[in-house]
């Protein structure tokens, strides 16, 4: 699956393409499988227009640019393919390129089907929904257009139209970490390949304290498609230049350490960081927190500070992330806020953040 962020822009695409002011065609490209080293996981998606214009990307150099002669090839004679790039199909394009890395993706032409199941899936995102969504798109070893499923708690969408193949469906869907997977059900005698993938909601980031740090935090934020909240205890004017650069949708709220959890994203894709340069201030809005099931729970300060406040709310290491940031050195704003953004990526992605050329393990 896209990040949320990637998926709005494909949204976005598919929105141009069937409903725009001029509607033109488009194919979209889904990363069914990987293996060895690659530029994206299963899930990623990479819509190509008429035209050549393309939203997101599955890979760097030659494999992507052979996808979008596909990807036109598709659009002009609506017929779904499915592309492989192995040593078996002649099309080891990563391997002359030297990354070693295998791709198996599914090109197709979109229509309204597509379209209603992904506004689905932006519904589900935006009430913060996590789930499944699965794609059927081959049966008996041949390609479909593919037919898409989804489960995410309140939120449904069934566009398999055979309740025995929804059934299996349903049986094999399991979120499980996050990741993609394909899987072969049969189902009266035939047999579906299906992508599974898990629907999770973006990081939703909260910075309690306003501040050129938070300021700088959430402009970031922007980039990485995390919502954002900031907020004060009191409603301090901010400089019209810092209020000129804060996104459209960054929230500024006001808000007592009482009240603060019920005002902000609290769910395991939610992170906050405490930045009020107010020792009270800070102690009493991490004690309103400390209880409430966050992802990422930060505090900035000095070494010195930070042990007061760990002292005073008796959080260990693993609840509380202070000094928050990884040590990369950072002293301005800007790199405070890099620094910050880093870990909790980190975090989400149950990642150590140590450097890559210190680590043997997979980069994906």
């Amino acid at each position: 699956m896209n990040s949320p962020h990637e998926f709005a822009a494909i949204l976005a695409g598919l929105r141009e393409a069937l409903n725009g002011a001029t509607p033109g065609r488009a194919a979209l490209a889904t990363l069914l499988s990987t293996r060895g080293p690659v530029f994206r996981r299963a899930g990623a998606r990479m819509l190509v227009f008429a035209d050549g214009r393309t939203v997101r990307g599955l890979s760097a150099g030659c494999p992507e640019a052979d996808i979008v002669t596909r990807a036109r090839r598709v659009i002009e004679t609506g017929v779904a393919e499915i592309a492989r790039y192995d040593h078996e199909q002649g099309l080891d394009v990563l391997l002359e390129m030297g990354c070693g890395g295998e791709l198996e993706v599914l090109i197709e032409p979109v229509g309204n089907a597509d379209l209603q199941a992904f506004e689905v899936v932006s519904g589900c995102l935006k009430q913060r929904h996590s789930g499944v969504l699965a794609t059927v798109y081959a049966r008996d070893g041949r390609c479909l257009r593919s037919r898409r499923w989804i489960d995410a708690g309140p939120v449904s969408f069934d566009g398999l139209d055979d309740p025995e193949l929804s059934a299996a469906v349903r049986a094999a869907a399991n979120p499980g970490d996050g990741s993609c997977r394909t899987v072969t059900l049969d189902v009266n005698g035939l047999r579906y390949d299906v992508l599974f993938e898990a629907l999770q909601p973006p990081l939703a980031l909260t910075l309690i304290g306003i501040n050129a740090t938070s300021i700088a935090l959430t402009r970031l934020a922007q980039q990485l498609g995390w919502p954002s909240t900031l907020i004060a205890p009191r409603d301090p004017p901010l400089p019209a230049s810092d209020n000129a650069e804060l996104a459209a949708n960054v929230r500024r709220l006001c808000a007592a350490p009482d009240a603060v959890a019920a005002l902000i994203s609290t769910d395991a894709r939610s992170a906050v960081v405490v930045m009020t340069h107010n020792l009270g201030l800070d102690q009493a809005y991490l004690a309103a927190l400390r209880d409430v099931p966050l992802m990422y729970l930060g505090a900035i300060g000095a070494r010195q500070r930070v042990e007061r406040l760990r002292g005073e709310l008796s959080l260990p290491d693993t609840d509380l992330r202070a000094p928050a940031g990884l040590d990369i050195g950072s002293e301005t704003p800007e790199e405070i806020a890099l620094a910050i953004a880093a870990e909790i990526q980190a975090v989400a992605a149950g990642r150590s953040g140590e450097p890559l050329s210190a680590s043997d393990r997979p980069i994906h």
